[in-house]
């Protein structure tokens, strides 16, 4: 889980600090839950899609074996 503080909007996107570090990144207002705002804490949960990625990949793999 990552901490990061909704510092301020900028046009569309919102600029979070992440972490300790307190790491700027812009990211899109879209993704945000409703009502948050700058000056808000939000936690942020990024875990690896084992399945999507492999069910991509061979959806690749299926195409380069057609031509």
């Amino acid at each position: 889980m990552i901490s990061a503080y909704l510092d301020r909007f900028e046009d569309d996107l919102a600029v979070l600090l992440l972490g300790d570090e307190m790491k700027k990144v812009n990211f899109p207002k879209c993704f945000l839950p409703e009502g948050v705002g700058e000056g808000d804490y939000l936690k942020i949960d990024i875990a690896y899609d084992k399945e999507a990625t492999e069910k991509a990949e061979q959806e690749a793999l299926d195409l380069l074996k057609d031509d």
